[in-house]
């Protein structure tokens, strides 16, 4: 079985964030680390070249492939910002209906900035994708 891609490294989350060329882009990233830091007790870790992640959990699939993943986490990418949390419970579908503009694939929820979203709902959807992780994929 291949080798995962997204493991954790010991890359500098600074780094990463500095070479964001967009300031606006910069300080929403900045933004989403210290409320992912605050939610999960847990500092920021680089999870391959460009997720920045918190806490993990580690994952075993029917098929016999495993490993470790960031529980939150979020990621720069060329037009959006994505942020990588569980949005599946009946509460999460009401809130991603509240959160603003974006769109929401399996586990991926993508927004331009912040400034389009309504930060509470955000701050809400994450804490239930953090608890929802964790009682999953219990320590």
């Amino acid at each position: 079985m291949p080798e995962n891609k997204t493991i954790a490294t010991t890359e500098p989350v600074s780094a990463y964030l500095a070479a964001i060329t967009d300031p606006q882009r910069r300080a929403d990233c900045e933004q989403l680390q210290a409320m992912m830091q605050n939610i999960t007790g847990c500092e920021a870790k680089m999870w391959g070249p460009g997720i920045v992640g918190f806490d993990q959990y580690h994952y075993r699939y029917d098929s016999g492939r495993e490993g470790d993943m960031c529980i939150v986490g979020f990621s720069s990418r060329k037009t959006d910002i994505s942020i990588y949390l569980v949005a599946s419970g009946e509460n999460q579908q009401q809130l991603l209906a509240e959160l603003g503009r974006h769109k929401m694939g399996k586990a991926c929820l993508s927004i331009r900035r912040l400034t389009d979203i309504q930060l509470p709902v955000l701050q809400q959807l994450i804490v239930g994708s953090v608890d929802a992780t964790r009682q999953r994929y219990p320590r």
